[in-house]
């Protein structure tokens, strides 16, 4: 029987944990740690715009909430988040989590969400549906095919619709509750490159536009979104989690099967094992589209996708495209179907 051939770090004679076939360079978890460093503190770099002393008038730091759920993407974003803004004074990082309610899936990584925040000395503000007048999850769930049976619109609609929406309006009362001026989600390569694909194949280049990082033009009543792991691909980010031996949970969502995302997924997994870099080429074709579009306009995509296609819920106030927001129209169903 013939030995198994270790491969050594590109960088040091170390055993390397991960190969990015897509550079050819084989990392130990020092350097792996490092490269996800730099891009990360690029992608920060790119999307804030902080000087050397960013507190406010009044003194007090600017706060960034940091969107934990307890899996390994979210972990990695405070991990690296804590390293790089963490020795400044001027700027206090905030965890916020949101329960959406799934029994046997949440409970437990939200613990896990917790005992890392905890063990940087970050604060954890959390938030639960029932709180924003929305149903567990779980109860949604179950009330599924009469939701599509009543509304035309909710027809073909799977549980991760529901809970995207309800999930965003979460995140956006946390980020209003702790006087957040940034939004940091923990969106990795392959998250990007899914949701580039899921709008082309829809056809909503509009969506695609509108994707985070939402710096480059703020939208009056949504806090800017940040993206710091979006060059980071998802493989390196478990490599690295592991080999810190950061708390994460490892399992998945029970509702989650069936999901567009999910064939995504796996068509996005294909085209980079056959074609190294598909993922970075989608995510540089759809920053090539917003530069485009910017300079055919003139002027920077604020006042195009901020004033005029952006409007507020004739219900709620939160920033939408449409006269009601989606999360008030899944409201507005649910409650019906109990009355």
């Amino acid at each position: 029987m013939s030995a198994i051939t270790v491969a050594t770090c590109s960088r040091c004679q170390s055993q390397a944990v991960i190969h990015q076939r897509y550079s050819g360079v084989h990392l130990c978890h020092r350097h792996l740690e490092d490269s996800i460093r730099k891009r990360t503190s690029k992608a920060m770099r790119e999307q804030l715009k902080l000087p050397k002393n960013a507190r406010k008038e009044d003194g007090s730091p600017r706060i960034i909430l940091v969107c934990i759920s307890g899996g390994k993407d979210s972990a990695v974003l405070l991990d690296m988040m804590v390293k790089i803004l963490g020795p400044r004074r001027d700027i206090e990082l905030v965890a916020g989590t949101v329960d959406e309610g799934i029994d046997g899936y949440r409970a437990p990584s939200m613990m896990k969400a917790l005992e890392l925040a905890e063990s940087h000395g970050i604060r954890v503000e959390t938030i639960s549906y029932p709180e924003l007048d929305f149903s567990r999850m779980d109860e949604v769930v179950d009330m599924m095919d009469d939701l599509a049976s009543a509304n035309k619109e909710a027809n073909g609609l799977k549980a991760c619709s529901y809970c995207g929406v309800f999930r965003r309006q979460g995140l956006n009362e946390l980020a209003k509750r702790v006087g957040a001026e940034w939004m940091a989600l923990g969106h990795n390569l392959d998250d990007t490159a899914q949701t580039i694909l899921m709008n082309l194949q829809k056809g909503e280049i509009d969506r695609t536009i509108r994707l985070a990082p939402h710096t480059w033009a703020p939208i009056d009543g949504l806090v800017p979104r940040i993206v710091p792991l979006r060059w980071v691909p998802e493989q390196e980010i478990h490599a690295y989690a592991q080999g810190a031996e950061l708390p994460i949970y490892h399992g998945d969502c029970p509702h989650a099967p069936g999901a567009l995302r999910q064939r995504s997924r796996d068509m996005i997994a294909r085209l980079e094992q056959d074609v190294p870099g598909t993922r970075h080429g989608l995510v540089h074709s759809m920053d090539a589209i917003r530069k485009l579009q910017i300079e055919a306009k003139g002027t920077p995509l604020t006042t195009e996708w901020a004033s005029d296609r952006m409007h507020h819920c004739e219900r709620c106030g939160e920033a939408t495209s449409n006269p009601v927001c989606q999360a008030c129209k899944m409201r507005g169903w649910i409650s019906d179907l109990k009355d």
